[in-house]
């Protein structure tokens, strides 16, 4: 595994633990919902709805990551 590939995967790797953590905590938090299923969100989580979303933040992680490795093998396969 090459020096470059090494380091996307750990960049990659501390978002996606980063993105988990961060996941649970907020889960954590709206778990004292008492039966009110339509309860207000966080207002940090309502300024910054398509940041905060996990799920976004996992699929741009994702096709970040792919979109960096066909760059990287496009320029070193040798045809």
């Amino acid at each position: 595994m090459s020096m470059f590939t090494l380091i996307i995967l750990l960049i990659g790797l501390g978002i996606l633990v980063y993105s988990l953590v961060y996941t649970l905590f907020v889960g954590k938090e709206r778990k004292a919902l008492k039966g009110n299923i339509d309860a207000q969100l966080p207002e940090n989580v309502q300024k910054h709805t398509y940041i905060r979303n996990p799920i976004f933040l996992a699929f741009a992680i994702f096709f970040g990551i792919v979109i960096v490795m066909i760059i990287y093998f496009s320029l070193t396969w040798t045809w």
